[in-house]
């Protein structure tokens, strides 16, 4: 675009009354689940059907305590689990929000990056290749723009755009020349500004309305693996139900009798806390992985993360700071070292910074041209050097292959016969190639990068040309250029850079830099880093001459790629698949999508990256730093261990209680557990499953170990057996108690509440026994953990009411016992598990 004052806008007041006024810039959501929503859907659910029924039979025999106590029951299930489903609503909501498309806009004068749905009309947006267009508009400047509107028109080739008056009527979208853009289109090419006419529901996508958000996604492979294990559980329960309720009617008559006692059956044994679980997790794991700034769009990704066992990143502002200042400068066969804040520099110098300035753009966005321009208005401010007065008149962009490019100025717009002034700059071979130098200027200005590149400089070559007015060559190779010199850029590392790349070698996962730099700069940078077999570099024509199999054989022994264009990252992603590693790109620009795509962990750069390269990634970077990334590796690991743990602690769990529904019908001993009993475990089963060990901190060998392979079951064959033993040894240590009261005369209500509570103990010291694979023996019931504190409490408190508040002692079916008493079937409940904590060294050994 054409240079010139910056337009005001609108003002901070204005756009607040528009958004009031016309609404956010979003279109309807009809996957929005609202409460009343989430409520309908929980009275669809099989434990809140089996509850409405129980309560009704027990009225139907005349029960009205037993009747009430359920619908009660009934009601605080409804609500535990629609206030559950609510809060994860409102997290995936605010997830939304942050993964919602971003616009920069011009307000009270100066440009400022706002969340999309906050675009009001009236907004200047400023456009630029790989921006989706927020909303719809009227062009008031563009340069060489190119949109693709196939979502609108199918058409997949892109339309150019002109600026055009405010007089002009809209028109649909289609064709070129057209001075309008439309919301949820791409910018291919250019740069414009735009007004915008309108946004949400009143745009052109608004009208036809075409959902922006992706289709919705094929289920993960927990997902699958979780609703495999839920339909097994639920056959299974349904088969014994059965099986109980014709028990029940042939040996104790009473057929309804029989229905309540095959409903106890059934709803102990239902496994409706997998898929609570899962949801709860992904979508608080997704939110604590917000808050160290690492979104991630996809589920998927969160089980990736824990997965991954190669990260291959990129250099500038990753690795390090993408903070560019200029360090070093050469011109006529020598060196200047530039002090920061330097104020001057030897005349040989000026041409450098003057043409190094005038081959960037005038207001720069990339690092390396505001560095540039720093170091001018620093050393060459009141000078010649500096030109705000001359016009543009072309500019050839970077080409795949030939990384320069070149701005043709006009100098004296009055006196043609001065021609133009030719400015180019780039990667040092390019820029030599442009000068036709001779060989022997070639290998002095090689030694001159190579130089500068051993200081860990970012290295960039500059040109200067002059033709005459008039037509233009299609390709800046057909100018004649003269090398002025070269300019070295210091990125410095990151601080934490190191540590993460450390933390990640002792983690078991390698780390790739794929960086577009000269080779020396990045194995400088590299060195630096504490990359593994930093000076072992591939570059990108290196790889263009390889096959995949000589490919494959030479990234086993390679973690720096330099000189890598875009489309080269898809093939290098290809070939670390293809070896069996699990992986994680990042990536910042258009081209770099398909590769992202590509990838198992697609990791795209908040703050410098495109929507494009957002969009196809499934984790995105919100600071572009690389110890976030570690850090979401980690929380991976995290999330996945308390996942396991969960599942495993849901497995331990059923058993006694389906067990101690089950057997006393089959030796002939009174009933032990009743439905009113089952659901009162269920509603200390559920916050210990999502709220306790989802809060559970990581295992402190989880970042000492190898990836865990990406298609490892959440709940493999041993960690079944593992939960199942756990069951199994509560099982028959409070069948025992039950039957030695029986034995001693109690009644059966004195007997079951002995069962009952130690019952409840096995179930709490379940979860202490689960919630630290990793620790010592018993150390791990030491962690803290508010959250269990909080629900054991409220676990022990209740199970003082159900056995000393006479009105529901009776509703219960349970006679207080004694302390002594008391304290045994505590004992016996901890003790049926806790000796589980000496076998933890022989289960983390295998």
């Amino acid at each position: 675009m054409a240079s010139g004052e910056t337009p005001a806008g609108l003002t901070a007041a204005e756009a607040a009354e528009r958004l009031r006024r016309f609404g956010p810039n979003a279109l309807a959501d009809p996957d929005h689940r609202n409460l009343a929503r989430l409520v309908l859907e929980v009275l669809r659910e099989p434990m809140f059907l089996m509850l409405v029924v129980a309560a009704g039979l027990y009225l139907l025999l005349g029960d009205l305590g037993e009747g009430l106590l359920l619908g009660g029951f009934a009601i605080i299930n409804l609500g535990l689990v629609a206030g559950q489903e609510w809060r994860t609503e409102r997290v995936l909501e605010s997830l939304r929000d942050l993964s919602s498309p971003r616009a920069l806009v011009i307000r009270d004068g100066r440009e400022q990056r706002i969340a999309g749905r906050e675009v009001v009309p009236g907004d200047l947006v400023i456009l630029a290749e790989g921006d989706r267009v927020p909303a719809d508009g009227r062009l008031i400047a563009c340069r060489d723009l190119q949109i693709d509107e196939s979502l609108l028109t199918g058409e997949s080739v892109p339309v150019r755009k002109q600026a055009g008056s405010e007089t002009e009527a809209a028109v649909p979208p289609g064709g070129d020349d057209l001075p309008f853009v439309y919301s949820g289109t791409l910018v291919v090419k250019g740069q414009g500004l735009a007004e915008v006419v309108a946004t949400g529901a009143r745009s052109e996508i608004g009208k036809i309305g075409v959902r922006l958000a992706t289709l919705a996604p094929e289920p993960t492979l927990i997902q699958q693996a979780t609703a495999r294990l839920v339909q097994r559980f639920a056959v299974f329960g349904i088969g014994v139900s059965a099986l109980v309720f014709l028990l029940y009617t042939a040996l104790r008559g009473g057929w309804l009798e029989g229905i309540l006692a095959g409903l106890t059956v059934a709803m102990s044994m239902l496994p409706e806390e997998f898929p609570m679980v899962l949801t709860v997790f992904l979508a608080l794991g997704a939110l604590r992985l917000s808050r160290q700034k690492v979104l991630t769009r996809r589920a998927a990704a969160i089980e990736s993360l824990g997965a991954a066992s190669i990260l291959c990143v990129d250099k500038t502002g990753t690795l390090t700071e993408n903070r560019m200042t200029v360090a070093c400068l050469y011109a006529e066969g020598g060196f200047h070292d530039v002090a920061p804040g330097a104020t001057a520099l030897p005349e040989p110098f000026h041409g450098v910074a003057e043409f190094a300035i005038l081959a960037s753009k005038r207001h720069p966005f990339d690092p390396m041209e505001l560095a540039m321009q720093r170091l001018g208005q620093g050393t060459l401010g009141g000078t010649e050097h500096l030109h705000p007065a001359w016009a543009m008149v072309r500019e050839y962009e970077l080409q795949p292959g030939f990384l320069a490019m070149t701005r043709v100025w006009d100098a004296d717009p009055v006196d043609p016969s001065d021609g133009y002034v030719l400015a180019a700059k780039g990667a040092p071979e390019a820029i030599v190639d442009l000068c036709h130098l001779p060989e022997a200027e070639r290998r002095t200005v090689d030694d001159a990068v190579r130089a500068m590149a051993g200081r860990g400089l970012r290295v960039i070559a500059v040109a200067r040309g002059h033709t005459l007015q008039g037509t233009l060559p299609s390709l800046q190779h057909d100018l004649d250029f003269a090398f002025v010199g070269l300019v070295g850029l210091a990125d410095p590392l990151r601080a934490d850079a190191a540590v993460a790349i450390a933390e990640c070698r002792e983690a078991g996962i390698a780390v790739a830099m794929i960086t577009g730099d000269f080779a020396a700069t990045a194995t400088a940078i590299g060195r630096q880093a504490g990359l593994e077999r930093a000076d072992h570099v591939l570059t990108g024509p290196e790889l263009a001459q390889l096959d995949d199999r000589a490919l494959a054989e030479r990234i086993a022994g390679t973690r720096i790629f330099a000189r890598i264009l875009p489309e080269q990252k898809l093939r290098l992603v290809e070939a670390f698949k293809a070896r069996g590693d699990v992986v994680a790109m990042t990536g910042d620009g258009v081209n770099d999508a398909p590769a992202l795509k590509a990838a198992h962990i697609g990791v795209a750069m908040g703050g410098r990256g495109s929507d494009v390269a957002r969009e196809a990634a499934s984790v995105v970077l919100l600071d572009d730093n690389f110890a976030a990334l570690v850090a979401a590796v980690a929380q991976g690991r995290r999330i996945f261990d308390n996942l396991r743990k969960a599942m495993v602690f849901i497995v331990a769990v059923h058993v006694p209680i389906a067990g101690l529904a089950l057997l006393p019908l089959a030796f002939g001993w009174p009933l032990l557990l009743f439905p009113a009993h089952v659901v009162f475990l269920e509603m200390l089963i559920d916050p210990i499953c999502s709220i306790v060990l989802e809060a559970e901190p990581a295992e402190r060998d989880s970042m000492r170990r190898p990836p865990r392979r990406r298609d490892e079951p959440i709940l493999a064959r041993r960690g079944l057996l593992w939960g199942v033993v756990q069951g199994a040894a509560a099982l028959l240590s409070i069948l025992a108690l039950y039957a030695w009261s029986l034995g001693q005369g109690m009644s059966e209500d004195a007997a079951r509440g002995l069962a009952f509570t130690a019952l409840i103990a096995a179930n709490v010291f379940l979860v202490l026994v689960n919630r630290a694979w990793g620790s010592a023996p018993f150390r791990g019931f030491l962690r803290p953990n508010p959250a269990l504190f909080a629900v054991v409490a409220a676990a022990a408190v209740a199970l003082g009411m159900v056995l000393y508040v006479p009105m529901l002692e009776r509703l219960f079916h349970f006679e207080a016992p004694e302390p002594g008493l008391l304290l045994l079937a505590l004992g016996i409940g901890a003790g049926s598990v806790a000796w589980f904590e000496f076998l933890k060294p022989l289960r983390r050994g295998r």
